[in-house]
């Protein structure tokens, strides 16, 4: 009854009250991306696979100018990623626009991560488990380790998630999100499956040469 009722009204509730308590700080730090991108844009959107497997766009702020070297081609990330876009993706306040994704009923809070829908013909029956539920902002597999763990532990985890989704497994996540985010001091990059991608789902979905 949970997962298929009260989870996604309490969603909303939460998400839509915080909003109307932290909208000042959502309007200053979109201002400040905006201004420090330099006309690079605010949000970046991407193609996710969401529950059962329907494709819909992810929203971020976007943590890095457009510039580009004289061959026209895009300078390295470091080059590129602001100071402020530093910060909230260490932060992770680069996921706070999901907030909207959870109203629209794109994502839940607590959920497997959205992957590549590219990666979804790649996946085998039990795999296929983790689409059963709305993807979150966090989940099972980010308190446990983020993208530092392979890939293959991930989708364990988040699986093991979709088949015992309770309210108290919820708020359990949910504590430890933010238990994670004030004291972990190690920096991930959260946009990378490159190291723990064990599955080999990069390269068979986007080639041999793909970074």
């Amino acid at each position: 009854m949970y997962n298929h009722f009260f989870k996604r009204i309490l969603d909303f509730s939460l998400v839509f009250f915080t909003l109307l308590i932290i909208w000042p700080i959502i309007l200053v730090i979109t201002l400040w991306v905006g201004i420090a991108n330099k006309g690079a844009g605010i949000f970046f959107y991407q193609a996710r696979a969401g529950r059962y497997s329907k494709t819909f766009r992810v929203i971020k702020y976007k943590s890095m100018t457009d510039e580009k070297g004289p061959d026209g081609k895009l300078l390295p990330d470091t080059v590129r990623i602001t100071r402020i876009g530093r910060f909230i993706r260490k932060t992770s306040i680069d996921e706070l626009p999901q907030l909207f994704n959870i109203l629209k009923g794109n994502m839940a809070l607590i959920g497997p991560r959205p992957l590549l829908p590219e990666y979804t013909p790649l996946y085998n029956e039990e795999q296929l488990k983790r689409l059963n539920a709305r993807p979150g902002i966090t989940g099972l597999s980010q308190v446990y380790g983020r993208n530092g763990l392979k890939l293959s532990k991930r989708f364990e985890l988040d699986i093991y998630y979709t088949e015992h989704i309770t309210l108290w497994f919820d708020i359990k996540i949910l504590w430890m999100t933010f238990y994670n985010l004030f004291a972990t001091k190690v920096e991930v990059d959260r946009n990378a499956l490159e190291g723990v991608d064990d599955l080999g789902f990069d390269k068979i979905a986007f080639g041999e040469d793909h970074k």
